[in-house]
């Protein structure tokens, strides 16, 4: 009976990892979406396109509304890089 709540809880957990798994949840996929739709802030593959981390794998974004948090690999060392969702500009780096 463990083993078949832990494998429900599992699936209930795995169901919830594709918005995830895109890169933006799906309340922030929306806003941004609506934004880039109305002209507001530039579309994420606009952004993905001009930002470029030498070496590093790109694994997923972050939007808070106005900036991008781009999330990259390289090695064990994660790279954020926030992006002015309007203008494309690098504002931030960790």
């Amino acid at each position: 009976m463990r083993i078949l709540s832990l494998l429900v809880l599992a699936g209930l957990a795995a169901t919830a990892l594709p918005a995830g798994a895109q890169g933006l949840h799906m309340r922030e996929q929306d806003a941004a979406y609506r934004a880039a739709q109305q002209g507001r802030i530039l579309p994420l593959p606009t952004i993905r396109a001009r930002i470029r981390v030498r070496g590093a794998e790109f694994i997923g974004a972050e939007f808070d509304g106005i900036t991008y948090r781009l999330k990259y690999m390289r090695g064990s060392e994660v790279i954020w890089i926030d992006v002015d969702a309007r203008t494309g500009r690098i504002v931030g780096r960790q």
